[in-house]
């Protein structure tokens, strides 16, 4: 059911210094931070030859990462990404697997304009999994 791993993403308390880290000392390639005010993040996409790295930094007060970083203060993996064909087949065939899809289980538009789903670490190994529709 899964694809290719997409992302995995780190929550970083300092975007800049994060941004510069992966630029200029790993000489990876990297995007301009992006605002997303509906998922209370701003992202960097650090593009890699097999996948990416996303850099998660809280926009808002409401942000979720915000009180990841509460918890890590240093910051750390947020989640990994997989791909999926259809989205919607996924979620289903999760759910009557018993697997819990965060929300109201309707996938929102994620940072690539795709449509993503995330799903409760405690039925992945520890692991927050978003599925984004490939």
């Amino acid at each position: 059911m899964i694809g290719r791993l997409n992302h995995v993403a780190i929550a970083v308390p300092d975007l800049t210094a994060a941004t510069a880290l992966y630029r200029d000392t790993l000489g990876a390639a990297v995007s301009q931070p992006v605002d997303l005010p509906p998922h209370g993040v701003t992202v960097v996409f650090v593009t890699l030859p097999n996948t990416k790295i996303e850099l998660l930094h809280p926009y808002g007060d409401s942000s979720p990462i915000a009180g990841f970083l509460a918890k890590n203060p240093s910051g750390g993996i947020h989640h990994i990404c997989y791909e999926v064909d259809d989205i919607l087949a996924a979620r289903d065939r999760l759910k009557e697997q018993g697997a819990r899809v965060l929300g109201n289980g309707e996938p929102s538009i994620g940072a690539h304009d795709k449509p993503v789903l995330f799903l409760h670490p405690k039925d992945f190994c520890g692991t927050l999994v978003e599925l984004e529709q490939a």
